[in-house]
C-alpha cells in the first residue's frame, strides 16, 4: 500500500510528485497513456502556449527556452519527460483508473491493470475529460465528417469543401485561423463574434508579465473581482479575432440551432453546403468514477484549495482550483505548494508496518 497515489502526469501530477518526492512520501504515479506529455501530443498540431517561458516553469527545473519563447505542445511534452527524468518519479503508464472507493480509511483503485491501494490520493487529471457536442450532432447526415477539437490535428484531416467551426473560445478561433488560412474554400464560423481578443505581448512585455504585475492571475475565486473574473466572458489570446472575421472566406453565422440531414439550422442561415464541421465546444467533467465524493453545480468537485471533503482525497489543476491562474502550467506551482504544506502538517508519513498490509 502506497502513502499516496496521483493520477495524471502531466502538469498537475508532476508538480505534486515533485513535492511528495521532497517529503520521502512512499507514492505512485499512474496514467492513463502510453507516454509522458501524451496529453499535449494528443492536441491538434500547431498548439503553442500562450505563456512565454518564464511562466511556465515547475518546481525545481526551469523550461529550457529563452525568455519570451510561446513553446509548442511538443516542447511542453519533452520538459514534462525530462523532468521526470531528473527526479526520477514512479510512473505506471497504460493505466487507466475506472473507480476509486474508499472502505475502512484507505482508498481501493480499480484500475485496466489491475488494484491498487493507497491511505492518500491526488486527482491530477486536469479539467479535460469528455468531449461535448450539442446533442443535435446525431442528427447529421453521415456523409458530414464531423470532429470535435479534441481530436483535430490539422486542415488534412477535412474533407473538400466548405467547412462550419462551432465554438467562439481559444481553440475554436484558433482552429478557425488556421483552417480559413489554409483553403479558399467557405468556412462558416458558428460562435461569439463579440468576444475581445488580447495581443501576446503590450509596450514590449508580454500580456502575462502584465497579468502578473496587475494581480489577475492571483485573485481568489472566492474575493469579488475573482467572482467577476470567473463568471465574465473569457479574452481571446494572442489570436486577431477582428482579422479572422473580416477574412473574405469566412461568414458568421450565429450560434447552430439544430440540424436535419444536410441542413445545419443557424440564427442567421440555414446551411446545406458543408463537407466538415469542427466543434471546438468544450468538455464536461467527469468525476462519477470516484465514489462518495460531492460535487457542485457544474459537476466539478467540491472542494477548499484542492482539499476535498473526503478525507486524504486532493485535487490540483481544475480550472479556478484557487486563482486563475490554476490551470496553468507556470501557475500550477502555488496551488501544489499550498497542498503539499497541507500534506506535511496533517498527514503522517505512512509507516512501514501500514504499508506492508496490502502489499
Amino acid at each position: 500500500m502506497y502513502d499516496f497515489i496521483v493520477v495524471g502526469a502531466a502538469q498537475a501530477g508532476l508538480s505534486m510528485a515533485y513535492h511528495l518526492n521532497q517529503q520521502n512520501r512512499s507514492f505512485l504515479i499512474l496514467d492513463k497513456e502510453n507516454e509522458i506529455g501524451a496529453s499535449w501530443l494528443n492536441r491538434w498540431d500547431s498548439l503553442k502556449l500562450f505563456t512565454p517561458t518564464e511562466f511556465n516553469h515547475l518546481e525545481g527545473l526551469d523550461f529550457p527556452a529563452p525568455k519570451g519563447h510561446y513553446p509548442s505542445k511538443y516542447e511542453v511534452a519533452e520538459y514534462f519527460k525530462a523532468y521526470v527524468e531528473k527526479f526520477d518519479f514512479p510512473i505506471q503508464l497504460n493505466t487507466l483508473v475506472k473507480k476509486i472507493d474508499k472502505v475502512n480509511g484507505v482508498f481501493h483503485l480499480r484500475t485496466n491493470q489491475g488494484d491498487f491501494y493507497s491511505k492518500n490520493v491526488i486527482i491530477g487529471t486536469g479539467p479535460f475529460h469528455i468531449p461535448y457536442t450539442p446533442a443535435f450532432n446525431k442528427k447529421i447526415d453521415t456523409e458530414i465528417i464531423q470532429i470535435h477539437s479534441n481530436f483535430y490535428k490539422n486542415p488534412n484531416q477535412l474533407k473538400s469543401g466548405n467547412v462550419l467551426v462551432v465554438g467562439g473560445g481559444d481553440s475554436g478561433y484558433q482552429i478557425l485561423d488556421e483552417i480559413s488560412a489554409s483553403r479558399e474554400d467557405q468556412i462558416y464560423f458558428s460562435g461569439d463574434t463579440s468576444v475581445k481578443s488580447l495581443p501576446q505581448e503590450i509596450l514590449g512585455k508580454t500580456l502575462w508579465w502584465w497579468f502578473t504585475k496587475f494581480g489577475y492571475l492571483s485573485f481568489s475565486k472566492n474575493s469579488w473581482i475573482g467572482k467577476r473574473i470567473s463568471r465574465g466572458k473569457q479574452p481571446v489570446i494572442g489570436t486577431d479575432v477582428k482579422e479572422i472575421l473580416s477574412r473574405p472566406n469566412v461568414l458568421p453565422v450565429g450560434h447552430c440551432l439544430d440540424a436535419e440531414g444536410n441542413t445545419i439550422f443557424t440564427e442567421k442561415q440555414e446551411i446545406k453546403d458543408i463537407q466538415t464541421i469542427i466543434w471546438a465546444t468544450g468538455y464536461r467533467p467527469n468525476f462519477n468514477w470516484i465514489d462518495g465524493l460531492e460535487l457542485d453545480k457544474d459537476n466539478y468537485p467540491i472542494h477548499q484549495q484542492g482539499i476535498s471533503n473526503m478525507k486524504g482525497l486532493f485535487f490540483i489543476g481544475l480550472p479556478w482550483l484557487h486563482t486563475r491562474g490554476s490551470a496553468t502550467l507556470g501557475g500550477i506551482k502555488k496551488d501544489a505548494e499550498f497542498l503539499a504544506n497541507y500534506i506535511s502538517t496533517h498527514i503522517p508519513v505512512l509507516n512501514e508496518e501500514a504499508s506492508l498490509q496490502f502489499s
